[in-house]
């Protein structure tokens, strides 16, 4: 870390990794890494899930008062985190280098704190966030869904059974409704209280008795 009362060798911007996070799809965070002295500066990037993220560079060598860009990717990501939180964490070392210093072939040794070596630590935290456009909000509903308690499924299924109940106690007046109707019409025709379940009574008694008649005296039985 930097000493009090001195600026830091290097400064990232912004201080911390947002990812607009969608499923099956990669997303980017782009850090401008300054050169606080003027002095050359070396800098490193590591991060506590390197396979989940591609940086590039992720090592490089800053002129004095010049700065970097680097663009770190998260890779397309399976499953939702819980809560949409993030835990992983980017630290970037920074340390004093000779000019000539090859920048592209940074030594092992570079950022080794051994031998009174100054060897400054920025640590930088990770946020996950939504699309913002309404056409791609379907990930965030997609998420809600995917956490959604017990408590919400017990609710809905007895929503469904009461919206069912409801349905079938409709259905049922109709049919009442319509057998009402059709006893109405066949009394007026009729011109009796001879009712149409009256009917239906005597034609099911019919249609029994002649089925116990034809089980009685088969045709073609010996006599």
């Amino acid at each position: 870390m930097a000493d009090a009362g001195r600026r830091p060798l290097i400064s990232v911007h912004p201080d911390e990794l947002k990812f607009t996070f969608e499923l099956e799809k990669q997303s980017n965070c782009d850090l401008k890494v300054v050169n606080n002295t003027e002095q050359h500066v070396a800098f490193k990037v590591k991060t506590t899930s390197p396979k989940k993220y591609f940086v590039r560079p992720n090592s490089c060598m800053i002129r004095p008062q010049d700065s970097c860009p680097v663009r770190v990717t998260l890779q397309a990501q399976h499953e939702y985190p819980p809560d949409m939180q993030c835990k992983d964490k980017f630290l970037l070392q920074s340390t004093i280098v000779p000019p000539d210093t090859d920048d592209k072939e940074l030594s092992p040794d570079t950022f080794n704190k051994r031998g009174g070596r100054l060897v400054e630590e920025c640590r930088l935290g990770v946020v996950y966030i939504f699309p913002s456009s309404p056409q791609e909000k379907s990930g965030e509903e997609a998420f809600r869904g995917s956490i959604q308690s017990p408590d919400d499924d017990m609710s809905l299924a007895v929503q469904r059974m009461k919206d069912e109940r409801d349905a079938a106690v409709r259905q049922a007046q109709l049919l009442q409704k319509d057998i009402d109707m059709m006893k109405t019409q066949r009394s007026r025709r009729t011109g009796r209280g001879f009712s149409f379940m009256s009917a239906l009574l005597v034609a099911f008694i019919g249609v029994m008795f002649g089925f116990m008649l034809a089980f009685l005296y088969p045709s073609g039985s010996a006599e």
